[in-house]
Parts: C-alpha cells; structure tokens; sequence
C-alpha cells in the first residue's frame, strides 16, 4: 500500500517539515554524494549508527562489509553524535524519496497540532528514541544503521493519536493493477505497525531495514504527544478535518 493525500488540511505553513526535508536532501546531495561513490559509503561508515561500536562492544579495527568493494573499519573513531547524524543519512534515492514523502504527509498535520519549536524538539527526540530501540535490540551488530524513518515513525505515532479517524488515501497494488481506497488512520497506520513489529520479531537483526528503530519511534511518538501537543492548536485544527 502507498498513501498519497489525508483528508486533513494544514492551518499554517509547515515551515520545520518543509526544512527537514530540505536538510535531508541536503546531506544527500552535499554529503553523500546523490548516491555515487565513495561517497555514499564513506558517508553511512563515518556518520551512521553503528550499535556496537557506539556502546564499545566491538574491537578496534573490527570490520565490516558494506558493499562488494567498501569495508567499514568500526571501533577507531568517536561516535557519541551518530544517533543525531544517523537520522540524515540515506542508502538510495528510493530511500530518501520515500522517507521525505511520509513526511510530508503526515508531518505538516503534527506540526500543525505542536507548533514549530515543539515540533522541531519532538522529531529530534523521536529519532533519538528510534535509535536506542535499534541499539538495545541489536547491541553487538557492526551494520550501519541510516535514515529519517525512525524519526518519522514517531510523527506517525503522533498522527495516529491526534487524527485517527482522519481519511487517508492509497494506492494498493494488485498484481499489475492498483486500486484506490480510503481508510481511516488507525488502520493505514495500525497495519504499518503491525508489520513493523512482526519484521522485527522474525528478522535477523543483521542488515536490511531497522524494524525496531520504526517500532521505537512510533511509540515514543504516540507517548510524547500529550507533552508535545498545543490543545488550542489540536481543537481549532480537528474542527476543519473530515474523518470517517
């Protein structure tokens, strides 16, 4: 499934959403070289999260394969900002593209809902939070760990709280067909965690995606709204939202 609009319109330009996908796509271009190498892998060893090497539970000199013709060598540099940096870094286009697409979508209506310093605040704590989800489920691992989709678990988190009757719309791909539906939140969302939680549960833990940073962004998301939250945002903003 692929959601492509929400019934819930924005009250004031989504001014922090709008840079924090301009700051990704940033470092993507300036940083990580749009994709090409070196770049992109001397960017994800230097700048990714690396469990084991941040909690010092590998040697020094320990090393890891990124790609066919790129070693990572853990464990030799300082790593106390990688959680932070972690959260900025991509691996493709497509990982990027679609980070910054839910984004988009559901972040304009939790800035909406917070206000632009809380909101600021609130994404930086949930991809902090995804971070130690994926560190303390994977403590030993060498396998860099990248991307804003911790952080963005736990807008999802917060819009599954505030709006979760609000109409979301997807495309579902059936074989060489895709249909259209609508459904509210609490299902397009309820179901993304779900499958969050069973990959995490029956991966390896070892590569791949990092279901547990998703898990643990989402619920720190969905527990930090009501200190996040500006309740005269929150009512003037669901008086103009259509649910179902």
């Amino acid at each position: 499934m692929f959601p492509y609009k929400d019934d819930n319109p924005t009250l004031a330009t989504p001014v922090v959403t709008v840079l924090l996908v301009a700051l990704n796509t940033a470092v993507w271009i300036l940083v990580q070289g749009m994709g090409t190498e070196p770049e992109l892998s001397r960017s994800v060893c230097a700048l990714g999260l690396i469990p084991g090497e941040f909690l010092g539970r590998v040697a020094e000199g320990t090393s890891f394969r990124l790609t066919p013709a790129t070693v990572c060598v853990v464990g030799t540099s300082q790593t106390w900002y990688t959680p932070l940096s972690s959260m900025f870094m991509h691996g493709g286009w497509m990982h990027l593209i679609g980070n910054m697409w839910f984004l988009w979508l559901f972040g304009n209506n939790v800035e909406d809902s917070m206000g632009r310093v809380r909101y600021f605040v609130f994404y930086l704590l949930c991809g902090l939070a995804a971070a130690a989800a994926q560190t303390i489920t994977s403590p030993s691992s060498i396998v860099p760990m990248v991307g804003a989709s911790g952080a963005i678990s736990g807008v999802m988190g917060a819009y599954v709280m505030l709006y979760p009757r609000v109409r979301v719309h997807m495309f579902i791909p059936v074989g060489f067909f895709f249909f259209r539906t609508a459904v509210p939140a609490y299902l397009m969302l309820g179901y993304w965690f779900l499958l969050q939680l069973l990959g995490g549960s029956v991966g390896s833990g070892e590569g791949g995606v990092a279901f547990w940073a998703h898990v643990g962004g989402f619920l720190a998301g969905a527990l930090l709204v009501p200190v996040f939250k500006d309740s005269e945002l929150v009512a003037e903003h669901r008086a103009g939202v259509r649910t179902i």
